[in-house]
């Protein structure tokens, strides 16, 4: 495994990360949960990341648990705040109310004193920026979270935040989690040139694109059994969008480029994603260890630039560009 600098901050992250977002708590068992996370551990990763909605507030507690007894100071654990974990009208969102309540919700669950980021996991239009980030601030001098960044914000609201941290004097954001893929492009126009200049890393999730560039998933069949594209509580309706026809035959034009690398379809896509030099780290999730082991091998790896030209005269024509697609809700869910 190798390590990056989360943006242009201190800290140091794996090159991959391991994500639980779907599986831990919902997908699959916790043994097999468990196992995973032995996996990635046993193959250096050191980077976790989850969020307090993921399965209902579930998968922390199956990561907390699957992390009992590893040093801490070892580990670099980020979670996220935003998304519903209630009923009640503050039970979702930026206020400082909702914060302050889910960060230490969140590390309960987890079983740690404190999260090495916590991320604002959409824009909240109806709270102050203000609020938002003088809440991560207090946060970060109690030590209750040592760094904070964002997920899923355009790069126009980078800014803003980044600018009014500055005049505030208030401790910025380091990083952004986007979604970002060979497929999935959105970030490459904007938020990378505005997060380059202003030392904020990538650390991106959905590199294979929900499982699409594995090239499991073939055109004129239906999808394998116990797959993302099965699960009716919540992989189904994220990955329908890219189950189309066109997409997966352009997807297994990518095997024999990936062959000639040497890799696998799921090797080569995540390699591709840390061909950025922006991405900090790229999150893998995986309801079998072996497929962690498998993404693994991606670490390390660099892509010729021939290579890559081949990638994208492959996937060009279904290849989402519009940064317009990075959408957060213009009111809280």
């Amino acid at each position: 495994m190798e390590f990056r600098h989360l943006g242009r901050s201190g800290l140091m992250v794996s090159e991959l990360a391991y994500g639980n977002w779907i599986t831990h708590g919902s997908q699959i068992e916790e043994e097999a949960a468990a196992a995973c996370v032995k996996a990635a551990l046993d193959e250096g990763i050191t980077t976790f990341d989850t969020a307090d909605v993921y399965a209902g507030t579930r998968a922390e507690e199956v990561l907390g648990r699957a992390l009992r007894g590893q040093r801490r100071e070892s580990l670099e654990i980020f979670t996220k705040v935003y998304w519903p974990t209630g009923d009640g009208r503050n039970d979702r969102g930026l206020s400082r109310k909702h914060i302050f309540e889910s960060i230490h919700g969140s590390l309960r669950r987890l079983g740690t004193d404190y999260v090495d980021l916590y991320q604002a996991h959409r824009f909240d239009h109806e709270t102050p920026l203000e609020e938002t980030l003088r809440a991560f601030d207090d946060l970060v001098r109690q030590g209750k979270v040592l760094y904070v960044g964002v997920s899923e914000w355009r790069a126009e609201e980078i800014a803003r935040a980044l600018k009014i941290a500055d005049e505030m004097g208030l401790d910025r954001i380091v990083s952004n989690q986007p979604q970002y893929s060979m497929l999935w492009r959105v970030i490459e126009s904007e938020v990378v040139p505005l997060s380059e200049r202003e030392g904020v890393g990538q650390v991106v999730f959905s590199p294979l694109a929900q499982g699409v560039l594995t090239g499991k998933y073939v055109p004129g069949q239906a999808p394998p059994a116990g797959s993302r594209a099965t699960d009716a509580e919540g992989g189904a309706s994220v990955i329908k969008r890219v189950l189309r026809e066109e997409v997966l035959t352009r997807v297994q034009r990518l095997r024999p480029i990936a062959e000639e690398a040497g890799l696998s379809m799921a090797q080569l896509a995540v390699a591709w994603v840390l061909q950025n030099p922006n991405v900090s780290s790229a999150i893998i999730g995986a309801s079998r260890p072996e497929q962690v082991r498998d993404n693994a091998r991606a670490a390390g790896v660099r892509l010729d630039p021939a290579l890559l030209k081949r990638i994208d005269e492959v996937l060009e024509p279904v290849i989402e560009r519009d940064p317009a697609r990075t959408v957060s809700p213009p009111r809280r869910p």
